[in-house]
């Protein structure tokens, strides 16, 4: 399937925590670092996703917003 975000990254699933309705995986990604992603279940089901899988991560977002510390 042809997606039109440009940010791709490659990771590998840490972690997987699987709810009713929503669940959640974790990415690690090159750096190290950790990205997380929080998707329905059934598409979790139907993607077959468990740890250890690669994945390409497409970030597409509307909102940046700062923090300061």
């Amino acid at each position: 399937m042809q997606v039109g975000a440009r940010n791709k990254i490659v990771g590998k699933v840490s972690s997987v925590k699987t709810g009713d309705i929503m669940s959640l995986i974790k990415v690690n990604v090159a750096g190290p670092s950790l990205m997380s992603s929080v998707l329905t279940t059934e598409s979790l089901q139907e993607m077959g996703l468990k740890e250890g899988d690669e994945v390409e991560l497409v970030v597409k977002a509307i909102h940046v917003l700062p923090v300061k510390a």
